[in-house]
């Protein structure tokens, strides 16, 4: 790998405009925001980022915006959800051609479940027809990946280069961290629990929290690397809280939301997708304001200021 993948690598929001097009000022704002933030890396197309909604197109150009705004000095990461191989590997050619570290790639999804060999057979199509390393989104309740298939995976192609783990079942997470191949990486997308995966010894995370607040979460990664568990517990408790605000069926227009509420234009979702209520609201504000006292960049900034 030309990049190094690890630490906080927030899966950006998509902001789309009234008529529903890219806002591509809004995606070139929020990449800034997040490099700001002292994140390790970022990903464009994944779930935080509507990426199912996503043309090929659409993805593609979110690629060029986030590598041109990076220019080389973080990794960008290519979400791909498709329901067939020959969908994903249209897309993974389409953000080939950018300098992209990795594609973090679902199973198929659709109701038709694909069994064992056959998921075996669309990542090992992908891997042999791009020539780009494969995070395996490991996400769809339906077509949850068993850590002994993803171990399989992972020792039989050698273009899969780790998995993003998600879902609340940490047991899951913890028997994948036992058995994955030398060099393979764990990356946590369970939210509620990102201070335990980082315990455990995930190599970092890709997941709505990060998005949402990505310098409370670059402070929990720094204090767990740190040895400060007791500071870490502190976070995670408020983090906790605050997730459990914006977990909901529009958590994208969640984040949307909260990042509004940071000064990012974040745009709105796309339909059929409703924006935060009034009520959702109420709540995000209480524990927003709690969670964002451990966002050390702005302390520092504020400190920088004065």
């Amino acid at each position: 790998m030309k990049h190094d993948l690890k630490g906080i690598i927030p899966p950006l929001v998509t902001p789309f405009t009234a008529d529903e097009t890219i806002d591509e000022a809004a995606l070139r704002e929020n990449v800034r925001f997040m490099m700001r933030k002292g994140v390790h890396g970022i990903c464009l197309g994944g779930s935080t980022g509507e990426g199912h909604t996503l043309s090929t197109e659409e993805l593609a150009r979110s690629i060029e915006i986030a590598c041109e705004e990076v220019d080389g000095s973080i990794p960008v990461v290519a979400g791909i959800i498709a329901n067939s191989t020959r969908k994903a590997i249209e897309m993974a050619k389409a953000v080939s051609q950018y300098d992209v570290a990795a594609l973090q790639v679902t199973p198929v999804h659709y109701v038709f479940k694909p069994d064992d060999d056959a998921t075996y057979a669309h990542f090992k199509r992908m891997t042999e027809e791009v020539d780009l390393p494969v995070l395996i989104y490991n996400v769809v309740p339906w077509n949850y990946l068993s850590p002994a298939l993803l171990v399989r995976l992972m020792e039989g192609l050698p273009g899969i280069i780790g998995v993003k783990q998600s879902a609340g079942d940490l047991k899951l997470m913890a028997d994948l961290m036992i058995s994955i191949p030398q060099g393979k990486l764990v990356f946590t997308a369970v939210d509620a629990l990102l201070y335990a995966s980082f315990a455990m010894g995930a190599h970092g995370t890709i997941a709505a929290n990060p998005a949402a607040v990505p310098g409370v979460c670059v402070a929990l990664w720094n204090a767990v690397q740190a040895g400060d568990h007791a500071k870490a517990q502190e976070i995670h408790r408020a983090l906790l809280r605050f997730w459990n605000t914006i977990f909901a069926d529009n958590l994208p227009a969640n984040v949307k939301y909260v990042l509004s509420k940071q000064g990012v234009n974040a745009g709105l979702p796309r339909m059929p997708m409703p924006v935060t209520s009034p009520e959702q609201a109420a709540k995000i504000d209480v524990q927003l304001a709690e969670v964002l006292k451990y966002d050390e960049s702005e302390t520092a900034s504020m400190q920088k200021a004065g």
